[in-house]
């Protein structure tokens, strides 16, 4: 599958190889970053690890053995005992159930690592297999997921009780 690893300042030009090999691909089913995100990467970058220092987020790679980036697992917005699931993996990788098991153990380090129940993950109608991934990690639906919180697309808000996921003995 990969090393799951917190993204780290060395990161920074893995991360953009991995956005700008996948930008067409991405844009498929999610809205496209535009030109700025790639054109200022380098700062971006700082501005996550910001993030990340403070708690806010943590952002998850999943590394190939050569070092470059196969996928992208954030938790964003962590706090009152849940955050919101983000993730995109490569095309190279896509539907071999390397997303699904790097969600599932973004969960397990969700609640064992950062001590959360729950995490929320919303998925675009039109982009079913992240809907899947969702489904075989252990998520299920709770409701609408309106075009304002997924970039002009309508889709489904997903919730993980992570108990249910990583079994009540390591929490």
């Amino acid at each position: 599958m990969g090393e799951l690893t917190l993204l780290r300042a060395e990161h920074a030009e893995a991360v953009l190889a991995f956005e700008v090999a996948n930008r067409a691909y991405f844009a498929a089913s999610v809205p496209d970053r535009g030109d700025a995100f790639f054109a200022r990467y380098a700062e971006r970058h700082r501005a996550l690890l910001a993030e990340q220092e403070a708690g806010d987020c943590a952002f998850h790679l999943l590394l190939a053995e050569d070092g470059s980036v196969l996928g992208r697992f954030n938790l964003v917005d962590i706090g009152d005992g849940g955050a919101v699931l983000g993730y995109r993996v490569a095309q190279r990788v896509a539907g071999r159930g390397v997303a699904t098991a790097a969600v599932r153990e973004v969960c397990r380090l969700a609640a064992v690592r950062y001590g959360l129940g729950h995490l929320r993950a919303a998925a675009a109608e039109e982009n079913v297999a992240s809907r899947r991934v969702l489904l075989k990690a252990g998520f299920v639906p709770v409701g609408p997921a309106g075009p304002d919180e997924l970039s002009g697309r309508r889709g489904t808000w997903y919730r993980c009780e992570l108990d249910t996921v990583t079994g009540r003995g390591e929490r």
